[in-house]
């Protein structure tokens, strides 16, 4: 065993009773250690009952015949640090949950671990951290939480109430509305309860063969989230108990190129926050796999979109994809789509995607339509009738194909068959162009059809803060593309969620005739013609940094582009005239992060070699 390193031998008499002193005996020496990367935390909603789940796992560990060790990662709640400076330090945080995992599994040698996230940026930091550690690890997070309900039957989550407050702002709701929706639209624990940030990563961990089925779509605080935890716990023990069993389920043999390919794949057929990209990336580039945006475009279009879930429609909520057959049941019903990509056609098309997105020259629908031409070949590895990896190793044993065999649709109006999909392309797309020449990403399944094509003047702030007074005091009109800038990674630094400019322009009724544009970010909850992570930043001298009020810009959803139209001679002066803002960072922390970050198109990862 790996913990034999603090436990075997005279020499580690001195480690020994420093582990008797928390209780250990004799015979616990023999027995597998178990880490459990716990993020309780009582300020946010899906984390404030999350010791008493490590309380069920740590007796269920016990009577496996394993020891549980359990430690703690930070978490910040977006939804709380929304708005104000306290975004700044949602993303950099991340970086530390996986430092930390990194830190305390390898300190101590733990044999194996069991990961309890559930919200925002502490999964993708979890799963980052597990794949440096690489041990056996099964992630079991906190759960959804319930929609909320108003008295007249009006169904609610956290996007609501951040709609609510641009509808008072407007007159079009009265204070005691406004109060009703704020009581009502977050009911009880759990992550929050759309297709949001936590929830589109927990069923991404499905995908991947990395959490147990159910992980994504299982209430928060229900028995059948009780009884998750419970297998999760002697799973972890009875793999973590044999040796042959422990190496075959290493962290980075089950998370490889196969479950980051289903990881995006799913991503696609659900419509998945547009932060998923951006974490993926990041856990790609843990996992030593060649993933980038130009490959999650080439997914894109062979995978239908069959589940709409709030943001994108405000009925639908995670308890109603559970009770449809859940995550298994949409991974069923996406494999029965022929499909045949390969690894030598994947790397193909990356080759030639980058080599376009290289010129000076967007990248058009013709573009697109060649590398989807490119992929036309097939691979042993791939069924020939499906877009996804069934052969994928999963936590508990069987292949991916195996785990989703049984799973059906129970609920068609819920979880859509391919032939009555919602689109027959996927729910996120990456556009190109002169205003993105490495990229940025759009939720295409929460945009409504009358802004899919959309050109429109130019209304700049320099941060969110400026957007949010500029929109609230009436600055931006019908027509307008709002442009948010310097908040990308380095500019931010941080990469600001937007949901409280993009809320106040769906509050407004202006969510059909503007565009909003940023080198920041989403919140999964954001809906609308909402395009984030432009790459380069601002604070790199990307073209989002030489727009000027009343500038058009064109969105195309259907060529796959993002244009400034605006002559070249034109930005040949204002990029001489040029100096970048450059903002006033007081935290320690966040003036390393500026200096270490790479941005969104390469996941917003920490570099490491200077």
């Amino acid at each position: 065993m790996r913990s034999d390193t603090i436990k075997k031998g005279y020499q580690r008499a001195p480690h020994r009773s420093l582990l008797r002193a928390t209780g250990l005996k004799d015979e616990d020496f023999n027995k597998p250690f178990i880490g459990i990367a716990n993020s309780y935390i009582d300020i946010i909603p899906g984390h404030f009952f999350l010791n008493r789940y490590a309380q069920i796992i740590k007796e269920e560990i016990r009577a496996a015949g394993g020891v549980p060790f359990e430690f703690n990662t930070i978490g910040v709640d977006d939804g709380i640090a929304m708005g104000h400076s306290g975004m700044l330090y949602s993303l950099p945080s991340r970086e530390l949950i996986a430092d930390s995992i990194e830190t305390m599994m390898n300190a101590h040698s733990l044999d194996a671990m069991i990961c309890i996230p559930n919200c925002d940026k502490i999964v993708p930091g979890m799963l980052m951290g597990a794949l440096r550690v690489n041990v056996p690890t099964i992630f079991v997070s906190g759960g959804p939480m319930k929609a909320g309900k108003l008295e007249d039957g009006t169904i609610l989550d956290l996007n609501s109430a951040f709609e609510a407050v641009g509808a008072f702002s407007e007159g079009k709701i009265d204070e005691k509305r406004l109060h009703e929706i704020e009581c009502n639209a977050c009911p009880g624990g759990g992550s929050c309860s759309g297709m949001f940030t936590a929830n589109s990563m927990n069923t991404l961990c499905e995908a991947m063969g990395v959490a147990l089925p159910g992980n994504g779509t299982i209430l928060a605080l229900s028995k059948e989230r009780e009884e998750l935890l419970r297998k999760a716990a002697r799973r972890i023990v009875e793999i973590a108990l044999d040796e042959a069993q422990s190496e075959r389920f290493r962290f980075c043999n089950i998370l490889n190129h196969k479950a980051v390919h289903n990881a995006f794949v799913v991503d696609m057929a659900m419509g998945g926050s547009t932060n998923t990209i951006l974490h993926m990336l990041a856990i790609a580039k843990e996992a030593e796999v060649d993933f980038n945006l130009d490959s999650i475009n080439a997914i894109a279009s062979q995978v239908a979109h069959i589940a709409k879930i709030a943001p994108a429609l405000s009925t639908i909520h995670m308890e109603d994809i559970n009770r449809a057959g859940g995550v298994s049941a949409v991974m069923n019903e996406v494999s029965k789509r022929h499909s045949a990509l390969s690894d030598f056609s994947r790397s193909a098309a990356d080759a030639s995607l980058r080599s376009m997105s290289n010129t000076p020259h967007s990248l058009t629908s013709h573009n697109l339509e060649n590398s989807s031409q490119i992929l036309e070949c097939q691979d042993s590895n791939l069924n020939p009738q499906s877009i996804l990896y069934l052969d994928a190793l999963t936590i508990t044993g069987e292949t991916l194909g195996e785990r989703i065999a049984s799973a059906q649709i129970v609920d068609s109006n819920v979880i859509r068959h391919n032939e009555n999909a919602y689109s027959q392309v996927g729910g996120l797309k990456i556009l190109y162009g002169n205003l993105a020449r490495e990229g940025a990403v759009l939720k295409v399944a929460a945009v409504a059809e009358s802004m899919k094509e959309f050109e429109g003047s130019a209304v700049c702030f320099n941060s969110q803060e400026e957007a949010i007074k500029g929109i609230a005091g009436g600055k931006v009109k019908a027509g307008n593309v709002v442009v948010i800038r310097y908040e990308g990674p380095k500019g931010g630094p941080g990469m600001q969620e937007m949901l409280t400019p993009t809320s106040l322009i769906m509050g407004m009724g202006l969510g059909e005739s503007v565009a909003l544009i940023t080198d920041g970010r989403f919140s999964g909850a954001t809906r609308g013609g909402c395009i984030g992570h432009i790459s380069p930043e601002a604070a790199e001298g990307g073209l989002i940094a030489l727009i000027e009020d009343g500038d058009k810009i064109a969105i195309s959803v259907s060529k796959g582009t993002l244009e400034l139209l605006v002559d070249s001679k034109t930005l040949e002066s204002r990029r001489a005239q040029w100096k970048p803002i450059k903002k006033e960072i007081k935290s320690k922390w966040l003036k390393r992060y500026s200096l270490l970050v790479s941005n969104a198109a390469n996941g917003a990862v920490l570099k490491t070699d200077l």
